[in-house]
């Protein structure tokens, strides 16, 4: 019987390159989608401290607005899927997200020393969007 990749004592031989094949499409595939989670949270966010701050469980269904204070302009970047946004453009965006998933909750980041009224704005228009799910990112120290 002719039978190629046979082993001298008729064992069928290991082949090694598909399964590196497989591997390298599955490592590909996994920093793909680990870039994209990290891509979300703005680095230069210097979150406030909570000592009784709890861990999130997992980051399914958030939308994630980075709020960053420029002392030096004196204003606030509000930033939502790492784009520069108006909130009351962003309502509609909310509004389908809200409709297509509806456990959906928004993650509100900002520096320590951003005004509230920005943070109510983030707030304001989650709830014009119908999304009552809203946390709020701090370091536990």
């Amino acid at each position: 019987m002719a039978g190629g990749g046979a082993g001298g004592d008729g064992e069928p031989e290991f082949q090694i390159a598909p399964m590196i094949d497989v591997l390298l499409v599955l490592l590909i595939f996994f920093m793909s989608i680990a870039m994209t989670a990290v891509t979300r949270y703005d680095p230069t966010i210097q979150l406030p401290a909570a000592p009784d701050a709890n861990k999130k469980e997992d980051s399914v269904g958030e939308l994630v607005f980075n709020i960053a204070w420029r002392s030096a302009e004196n204003r606030a970047v509000t930033t939502f899927e790492e784009n520069e946004v108006n909130l009351d453009a962003v309502v509609p965006v909310l509004v389908a997200r809200q409709k297509a998933e509806p456990g959906v909750r928004v993650l509100v980041r900002c520096d320590g020393m951003t005004p509230v009224r920005y943070v109510s704005a983030v707030v304001d228009a989650a709830a014009k969007a119908g999304i009552i799910d809203v946390t709020f990112a701090a370091l536990n120290r």
